[in-house]
């Protein structure tokens, strides 16, 4: 491999083509809209996981991007869980409540843009889901203290099977430094690939976390 050498990445032969998007047939509720993609996205076998959500930290500005799960979306907003002691994402939240997420789905071609307000979700809502997880996932939350410098794998191991005995076969309430976080929408863009790279973007923006919703279209 010659590092000197650029990566440039340009099929030409690659184009969108598989839809349109228009003013008179999307959704004039953005959280309906975005139903109706995910469902389509399922159905054409694209991964409902490639969720990239990015935050930022205060005063610096730097920003850091994951790929997480979606979840939970109500009519308020999206849900997305974590530890919110010893991860990146907490100490961004910690100076600035501002997210955003990505969706990308190949097969349809069609991309979701988010960005909004964080706003953490109650105990009883994180621990309910909590509940859901698998048995690993639950004694792997407690075991992690994500994002912060271990040893070794080792030591993770090590923390693992320490709580796999704590725990024995009772059930596993959720720590008190895991939970959820919600994204309350202030801007959402519907993106549909288009050939020539003219691409249809329309965008419902609002002043306000519980403002009413403006449609319009952007450039490509």
């Amino acid at each position: 491999m010659n590092l000197d050498e650029k990566i440039i990445y340009a099929p030409e032969t690659y184009q969108y083509t598989k839809g349109e998007l228009h003013e008179n047939s999307i959704n004039k509720d953005p959280f309906e809209q975005f139903h109706a993609w995910f469902a389509d996205a399922k159905t054409s076998e694209d991964i409902p996981e490639s969720t990239i959500f990015s935050t930022a930290r205060l005063p610096s500005g730097r920003v850091s991007s994951r790929v997480v799960l979606l979840k939970e979306l109500d009519h308020e907003g999206f849900v997305v869980y974590s530890n919110w002691q010893t991860s990146k994402k907490s100490k961004d939240f910690e100076t600035n409540n501002y997210a955003s997420l990505t969706f990308f789905w190949k097969n349809s071609q069609r991309q979701v843009r988010v960005e909004g307000i964080m706003k953490k979700v109650d105990y009883e809502q994180a621990n309910r889901y909590f509940q859901t997880r698998p048995r690993g996932s639950q004694i792997g939350a407690w075991s992690s203290p994500q994002s912060s410098v271990i040893q070794g794998r080792e030591e993770l191991e090590q923390k693992v099977r320490e709580n796999t005995e704590k725990f024995g076969q009772g059930e596993i309430e959720c720590p008190e430094f895991w939970g959820g976080v919600k994204i309350i929408p202030v801007e959402i863009e519907f993106w549909q690939g288009r050939n020539s790279r003219l691409h249809d973007r329309l965008t419902f923006t609002r002043d306000h976390e519980a403002g009413p919703w403006t449609l319009r279209r952007i450039a490509p």
